[in-house]
């Protein structure tokens, strides 16, 4: 009995050991490390999005989730309270609770105590006499324990223990480790939230990939090389004051604002500086086929990623609100856990209502782990503040400049790309985000955001590709026997174009960057540039070399400001062709005031809308020598300002809508050939006016609606050519065969019936078309025009074909197919020089001829075959 107490203590103790150590064992293998740094994996590629104060509160993060690991770990195994009774007074525990012991304690007057105590056993009285007088024997034998004794059994004890646990223990002692273990987690959350959300990870996602591959392509390693060998070179020229051009000739290192001495493209073209001489870079310019295809790659999907998040500022407003949150979070634990810090104590007085079952009303415990939680709860709080004091930096971060722009003025003044363009929203926050990380980034990925670059990458591909041996395959000799280069759809114009000096005619389609440079003085023999929907840009050399030798230019755009500034100060040009969409409302629509330079220019040809002729065109008048207007349906309704070109010696108004003859016409003295094709002119009985112009040989009205030809025809005594072809002609008035001078006289699809015998007036007609009409008779008059040399009566109602026909013997074409004929003249072998391939006729009607007249006929056939033989 007397060891009892002890062994249970041995046991209690030995009990809450194992305890401890299987619920260490426990909490360790329950949050291992893994487990516990997997809670903060993030994707490695995402590193670049992490400015220091996110990966240093990503790490705080990791230190209050290990406090709060490791005070759950050791509440979850160590945390109790033990509680003892408090007595009300120490007499009232004398005489109540111990009287074996206060009895024993008088020294005398055993024998009372003991003859009082019998009745308490419930027993006999001698065995309870003697019970207590061996009892006082030990007493005075033994020492009797000192202080206060209860009289409460080991469950008694756990009960309370665990009663007070929850009635006089403070809430925040018992939850504190788990609070900081869920508010870290959310902390964490929150921290990472913007590269989950589904609608920012795809965009984040696709940025960093392609942020990663532009800083690894070596494309941009060698464009930024090659901005150092440029700006090398540039510090060397002008140290040594060798190679460089003038500073009036150089243009502005500025987008959009080039030097007003050197002529440039307009707002959309990308500038080349000209100051720089043409210098072979030997390695630079070399690139990997598989690295220039993945630059283009690159290039497309930055273009597109661009368009894409620019659009919207989503990720941006997301990082702003998670980091607000983690302020609020930051404030709201900071303010609580301060004031539940004095709640953890290691003394609790607990007033459970169990006297009934312990005797006992008020009990005084003790809480073993509160020095622990004490320490480990301020610990808290101070990475909490550090914590705060980030999140605050953060938000000043996040508001002390606009992160919705970006700007790469230091990259463009470092680089020769000064073309890259600011980007805003989304776009530019996430470059702001990496810039935290390491500036280079950004740098390098603004080298796929230029122009300049993408333009230098395509120029080295196409220079790659376009060698001198391709290009020469495609040169070709045109109907005028020039040599001439046609370049559709290239990314640009290649450097072997300037080497092919005999070229003639080079005509450049659908180039996004035709850039000419100095090297196009080698081409001494051209004369003649196309630009379709080309931007062009031209050196200073270049230009210098085109103003003193290009004698022909043809532009076609879409606007006008396309047409490039330096075509007005070509000197030496003498045509023009300007085919496009001009605003006839401003008069500086085409810059035509600038044309006043091009003293030397003597055809002017516009395709566009125009509803009256600039009068910007009469600074022209004292040198223009033709006209064209090919208006496009829309109609000209002023043409007042063409009387004051007195040189003008060709004029052409096509589709222009015209009514009626301009009267404006008639004040050209000079002019000698007039078209007025495609209109809606109904009537000419204007024409008697073309006699005042004693010049005019060629008049051509075809494809409009007349209906008649007046008789004042006759008095257009130099008429040499005369086009009446696609008009609703019935018949033909005498006075048009008067015309002495006429040589050329189309009547082709109309609906005249009958040719008058008066055709046999035209001694010098040599060609006669009335293709397409209703004639039915071929009239033996007209045979006397024995210098007719083309005859064109195909599709008509002829049945027949005088014998005269042999009469033309300078016939050499004769169209006769589409007709009601049933033979064909024997008398056609007299036309010496007609040849079958000048006879348009049915085959079987050409069986139908004598043998002799086939073989005159086949004669050159047959001396083709002999050769080729």
């Amino acid at each position: 009995m007397a060891n009892e107490p002890e062994d249970f203590i041995q046991s209690a103790v030995g009990e809450v050991f194992v305890t401890l150590s299987e619920g260490y064992a426990l909490g360790c293998r329950m949050f291992t490390l893994t487990e516990v740094a997997s809670l903060n994996d993030i994707q490695p590629t995402y590193r670049i999005l992490k400015p220091w104060w996110d990966v240093f509160m990503d790490y705080l993060g990791i230190v209050m989730l290990m406090v709060a690991i490791f005070a759950g770990t050791m509440q979850l195994t160590k945390d109790q309270v033990v509680c003892l009774p408090v007595l009300d007074s120490w007499e009232e525990s004398v005489t109540t609770q111990k009287p074996p012991e206060t009895a024993s304690g008088l020294g005398t007057g055993g024998n009372r105590v003991t003859l009082a105590a019998a009745p308490l056993t419930g027993k006999g009285q001698p065995d309870t006499v003697v019970h207590q007088l061996h009892f006082s024997q030990q007493a005075t034998i033994h020492p009797q324990p000192t202080g206060v004794k209860t009289n409460m059994d080991y469950q008694q004890y756990v009960f309370v223990n665990q009663m007070c646990y929850h009635i006089a223990l403070p809430w925040y002692s018992k939850y504190f480790p788990y609070l900081a273990l869920i508010h870290t987690i959310v902390l964490m959350v929150s921290s990472n939230f913007w590269f989950k959300y589904p609608k920012t990870c795809s965009k984040i996602e696709h940025f960093v990939s392609i942020l990663g591959k532009c800083f690894e392509s070596p494309w941009t390693t060698k464009a930024l090389s090659e901005t150092a060998c440029e700006d090398s070179e540039e510090n060397k020229q002008r140290m040594t004051g060798g190679l460089s051009l003038p500073k009036h000739l150089s243009t502005s290192s500025e987008e959009g604002s080039p030097s007003p001495s050197t002529p440039m493209l307009g707002k959309n073209s990308v500038k080349f500086s000209t100051e720089k001489p043409v210098i072979e870079v030997p390695s630079m310019t070399i690139l990997d086929k598989k690295d220039g295809e993945q630059a283009k790659a690159l290039f497309e999907k930055v273009r597109k990623f661009r368009v894409h998040v620019e659009d919207s500022d989503l990720i941006y407003k997301l990082y702003v609100a998670q980091t607000i949150i983690k302020t609020v979070k930051f404030i709201l634990i900071l303010c609580y856990t301060t004031t539940f810090v004095a709640y953890i104590d290691f003394e609790h007085d607990c007033k459970p209502d169990v006297k009934h079952l312990t005797g006992y009303t008020k009990f005084q415990c003790t809480h073993n782990m509160a020095f622990m939680l004490k320490k480990l709860l301020i610990s808290y709080i101070a990475i909490i503040c550090v914590y705060g004091l980030v999140c605050i930096h953060t938000l000043f971060w996040l508001f002390r400049r606009p992160l919705k722009e970006y700007s790469f003025e230091k990259v463009r003044e470092e680089s020769s790309f000064s073309d890259i363009p600011d980007v805003k929203n989304d776009f530019a926050f996430l470059l702001h985000m990496v810039d935290q990380y390491d500036q280079l980034y950004s740098k390098r990925f603004g080298v796929f955001l230029s122009e300049v670059s993408e333009n230098k990458l395509r120029e080295i591909s196409l220079n790659h590709e376009w060698t001198f041996e391709k290009l020469r395959q495609h040169v070709t000799r045109n109907a005028q026997d020039k040599l001439e280069l046609h370049l559709f759809m290239l990314s640009g114009v290649p450097n072997a174009v300037f080497d092919l000096t005999d070229l003639e005619i080079l005509k450049l389609e659908l180039i996004p960057e035709a850039r000419i440079t100095a090297k196009i003085s080698q081409m001494t023999n051209l004369q003649e540039l196309h630009l379709y929907h080309c931007p062009s840009k031209v050196e200073q050399t270049a230009f210098s070399f085109l103003r003193d030798h290009l004698r022909c230019l043809h532009v076609k755009f879409t606007d006008v400001a396309e047409i490039p500034q330096w075509v007005y100060l070509l000197k030496n040009l003498r045509e023009l062709y300007l085919l496009g969409h001009l605003n006839s409302e401003n008069n500086k629509m085409i810059g035509l005031e600038s044309l006043r330079d091009l003293r030397h220019l003597k055809v002017l040809h516009l395709k566009s809308n125009l509803t009256k002729v600039p009068t910007n065109i009469t600074d022209l008048a004292p040198h223009l020598i033709k006209l064209v207007v090919h208006n496009d349906g829309t109609k000209l309704l002023v043409l007042n300002s063409l009387k004051k070109m007195m040189n003008l010696a060709d004029l052409e108004l096509h589709n222009c809508e015209l009514e009626r003859i301009p009267h404006a016409i008639f004040s050209l003295t000079n002019l000698q050939e007039l078209d007025l094709k495609s209109n809606n002119i109904r009537t000419i009985e204007e024409v008697i006016s073309f006699q005042h112009l004693k010049r005019l040989t060629c008049l051509k009205l075809w494809h409009n609606k007349i209906i008649t030809i007046p008789l004042s025809i006759g008095q257009v005594k130099n008429l040499e050519s005369l086009y009446l072809s696609h008009n609703k002609l019935e018949s033909l008035p005498a006075p048009l065969f008067s015309l002495p001078k006429l040589r050329y006289l189309d009547l082709s699809y109309n609906a005249v019936v009958v040719i008058p015998i008066e055709v046999g007036f035209l001694q010098n007609l040599q060609h006669f078309a009335i293709t397409g009409n209703k004639v039915e008779v071929v009239p033996k008059h007209l045979f006397k025009c024995t210098k007719l040399r083309t005859l064109c009566l195909g599709q008509n109602c002829i049945s027949s074909l005088p014998e005269k026909i042999g009469q033309l013997v300078q016939l050499i074409h004769l169209e006769l197919k589409g007709n009601c004929l049933d033979r064909l003249p024997a008398q056609l072998g007299q036309c010496r020089l007609l040849r079958r391939s000048g006879l348009i006729v049915e085959d079987h009607l050409f069986d139908s001829l004598p043998i002799e007249a086939k073989d005159s006929i086949n004669q050159e056939s047959n001396a083709t075959y002999a050769n080729g033989m």
